[in-house]
């Protein structure tokens, strides 16, 4: 019995910490995205990574690959906006320029979150328009990043 309950406590206390809800998402607004037609998103690196298990003695790995500016330009694409790879004089009151960058890690329970920053900039005023921030969590990196991408975005939107 005492053997149960030593194992059962840290058991559930490793289950409630790392099933924990991930922190919510937090946008700046200074202006309105519709004002906007055109997107140049800054150019990123891809990230590949992976995950892996043995059963007995058989090694078994998945690898993922993510380019935020991809799932970026994708997400904003489907929204409407049209994205266009340099920044022209004439269409530079309508272009907003999207930058991206990883912005911190958690621990949470038995894995960690990765956090990620969107700044919409207006290319003519160099002014933020708006921003917003956001963690994922996933099986790999590639996973934590494209679904805090994805969290981000829909936030913004949804403010």
């Amino acid at each position: 019995m005492k053997v149960t309950t030593l194992l059962i406590v840290p058991m559930t206390f490793l289950l409630t910490v790392s099933c924990g809800p991930l922190q919510p998402v937090s946008t700046t607004v200074n202006g309105s995205l519709k004002d906007y037609k055109y997107i140049y998103v800054s150019e990123t690196n891809s990230l590949t990574s992976s995950s892996g298990f043995s059963i007995d003695g058989q090694y078994y790995s998945t690898s993922k690959s993510v380019n935020p500016q991809d799932v970026i330009t994708g997400i904003l694409a489907k929204e409407g906006y049209v994205f266009v790879p340099e920044i022209k004089d004439e269409i530079e009151g309508e272009t907003l320029v999207v930058n991206f960058g990883e912005s911190g890690r958690r621990n949470r329970g038995l894995g960690y979150t990765i956090e990620v920053t969107i700044q919409f900039v207006d290319a003519g005023s160099s002014s933020m328009i708006c921003s917003c921030t956001a963690e994922g969590q996933g099986d790999t990196e590639a996973d934590d990043i494209r679904l805090a991408i994805i969290r981000c975005l829909e936030g913004l939107q949804s403010s």
